[in-house]
């Protein structure tokens, strides 16, 4: 792996188009099961491409600049087309959506679109488990109108505690008070349980570690601890600035006692660990080294319509044809929405992660991917 940063490719024209079955295939409810056995349950979806903040693992500056061409209106997908690919999901057994970005917070009317989403039940009539990862700067005036919209649950991006440190990686001289409020405000008003995301880049901020969890601890906030990732081709990532969530443990353990939790749900991506006098957990996300492929069940829908079954994808499905009928003429219903969807993932094979540690240094970096402001996390 070289130490430039690796050039953007932008994947915005090169999605495939759904194949919608002619004849038309009996509806039938979820599970829907991919080429591994796998369930679709997670949908995240994306509803903007832009973001204030210009974190250097996600949307560098030296890339994404005053000049960078975000998507023209009426490439988003609207509130409208949002919702309705959520209900035709839920069809398919999906249980959870979770909302990102970019920074979903900048979508204006979001809380409309949760109003919306709050309200979708699945086929035996229970209603969704529905969050939003945010980077925290908007949140503190925004969390009560979420929170009347319908959201459930919020989780936060914080890579530091130490203000001069976050003020660097976030790139745009973001101060952490203003993060931190809008967490408190969130469990004020009832987006609980917060969670608090912190990806660990060695050499930049795991000195952090530490003072994070001591932060935290006993708050009713769970900090999950994510390993640098490979997302996107503008980071520049490299394997020798990953710190693996076996040494991340290894630190938490020689200041406080952890002992290992159950996991909560089916295809969870984070392992627990709580402290041994009851004051909280943390989680350890370890794509990288820990590879949770055998049991991923998310899909992700990008801001302008592309659905992608992997977060390492090179190449997503063009829902937003079927939707408004630009790729096969006219817009297609929602059984046949739901027929595509459900062949699309019946096919689905993927297993980045796992192949990712036989790979040749120069395929892993080379390997087209995503940019992460597109499809969330």
């Amino acid at each position: 792996m070289t130490d430039g940063v690796i050039p953007l490719l932008d994947l915005r024209q090169s999605g495939r188009a759904l194949t919608v079955p002619q004849p038309l295939p009996p509806a039938r409810p979820g599970p829907w099961l991919d080429a591994r056995g796998r369930p679709l349950r997670d949908l995240r979806i994306s509803v903007t491409d832009r973001c204030n903040f210009r974190c250097s693992y996600c949307m560098p500056k030296d890339v994404f600049d005053k000049h960078y061409p975000f998507l023209p209106r009426n490439e988003v997908l609207s509130l409208e087309e949002i919702a309705r690919v959520a209900r035709i999901f839920a069809g398919l057994g999906v249980q959870k959506l979770r909302l990102t970005g970019g920074e979903p917070l900048l979508r204006r009317n979001l809380e409309s679109l949760i109003a919306q989403l709050s309200e979708i039940r699945t086929p035996e009539g229970l209603p969704l488990d529905l969050t939003l990862t945010t980077n925290g700067s908007l949140l503190a005036r925004k969390a009560q109108a979420l929170k009347d919209a319908g959201l459930q649950r919020i989780t936060v991006s914080l890579d530091a505690l130490d203000d001069a440190i976050f003020r660097r990686m976030n790139d745009v001289d973001f101060p952490v008070a203003d993060v931190l409020e809008g967490i408190a405000r969130a469990q004020a008003v009832g987006l609980a349980p917060v969670k608090v995301n912190m990806v660990v880049k060695r050499g930049t901020n795991d000195d952090q570690i530490l003072p994070m969890a001591r932060h935290f601890r006993g708050t009713g906030v769970t900090l999950r601890f994510i390993e640098y990732m490979d997302v996107g081709m503008s980071n520049g990532w490299r394997m020798d600035e990953v710190l693996p969530s076996s040494e991340v443990l290894a630190r938490l353990r020689e200041d406080a006692d952890l002992i290992p939790l159950a996991p909560t749900a089916e295809g969870e991506t984070a392992t627990r660990w709580g402290y041994a006098d009851g004051s909280g957990e943390i989680g350890l996300i370890s794509s990288v080294t820990q590879a949770f492929c055998g049991d991923c069940n998310r899909a992700r829908l990008s801001t302008e319509g592309q659905l992608y079954t992997c977060l390492f994808a090179g190449a997503g499905h063009d829902l937003r044809g079927l939707l408004r009928g630009d790729a096969l003429g006219e817009p297609r219903t929602d059984d046949e929405i739901a027929a595509a969807l459900g062949t699309m993932w019946t096919r689905r094979g993927d297993r980045y992660s796992e192949l990712r540690a036989s790979m040749p240094a120069a395929e892993a970096g080379s390997a087209r991917r995503v940019e992460m402001h597109y499809i969330g996390g």
